[in-house]
């Protein structure tokens, strides 16, 4: 008597949550000049890629960019 092996295998799919990109969106504009600022101030605005006043990107809001912006906040206007 022969059995025969049957292996039945488990199908499970992950759904991803989603998560909405407006949300995870910070917008950045630079309002205030920053020559004559801490030099490591300058080259946090020059990391968040702002290169002139009213110049604005978008970022994703991560705990990275929120540092960033901490650091210089009196520079910059900040809309989430």
């Amino acid at each position: 008597m022969a059995e025969e092996n049957r292996t039945v295998k488990k199908v499970t799919t992950i759904q991803k949550p989603q998560v909405s990109n407006k949300h995870n969106t910070v917008s950045v504009t630079l309002v205030k000049s920053f020559y004559g600022r801490l030099p490591s101030h300058r080259k946090t605005i020059v990391g968040l890629g702002l290169k002139r006043i009213n110049h604005t990107k978008e970022f994703k809001d991560t705990p990275e960019i929120r540092g960033m912006i901490n650091k210089v906040a009196y520079l910059l206007k900040v809309e989430d």
